[in-house]
């Protein structure tokens, strides 16, 4: 026969087993109620989404940024973005980086002098031809067609000097 109780938090009538009061449980209604009190961090804001997430005392105190995430991929977007160039544990030189300084900044993927659009024959064409200025001002997109004719031929080296001012 089971026995009628009141929440020690909620104050919610619940049954319980006698089997359970003689033990010294069935004192909560639910497991969300008996952990309440264990629950000693708080809830704070995706840095990324804006998600309400809830976090350990450990893990607000142990945080080097001090910015929190919901998920791995929320963390990982604000690596990506945030340990970049220099700040890369891997980087040497950012001799290779232009691609990414363009796609970084979302320069559409667009060829300046014959405007094509497939990605697969787009190649970056550093302004000054100086390769270690990776500036974006100093990039722009051009296919490979193009990219040899600004290289070799000076009328097409006018015309694209024209096409960027």
């Amino acid at each position: 026969m089971p026995v009628a109780r009141k929440c020690l938090r909620c104050k919610k009538s619940f049954q319980t087993k006698p089997s359970f009061v003689k033990k010294g449980w069935g004192i909560y209604c639910s497991s969300v109620c008996h952990y309440a009190d264990a629950r000693s961090g708080k809830m704070v804001a995706c840095n990324i989404c804006g998600k309400e997430t809830y976090k350990t005392l450990k893990n607000l105190k142990v945080s080097k940024s001090k910015k929190y995430f919901c998920s791995k991929s929320c963390q990982t977007k604000w690596r990506n973005a945030e340990f970049i160039g220099s700040k890369h544990a891997n980087f040497i030189t950012g001799e290779s980086s232009y691609r990414s300084v363009l796609t970084r900044h979302k320069i559409p993927k667009v060829c300046r002098l014959c405007q094509t659009t497939d990605a697969r024959v787009l190649a970056v064409h550093h302004v000054d031809k100086n390769r270690r200025n990776n500036k974006v001002n100093n990039l722009i997109w051009l296919c490979h067609n193009c990219h040899h004719l600004v290289h070799h031929d000076v009328a097409e080296r006018q015309k694209l000097m024209v096409a960027i001012v």
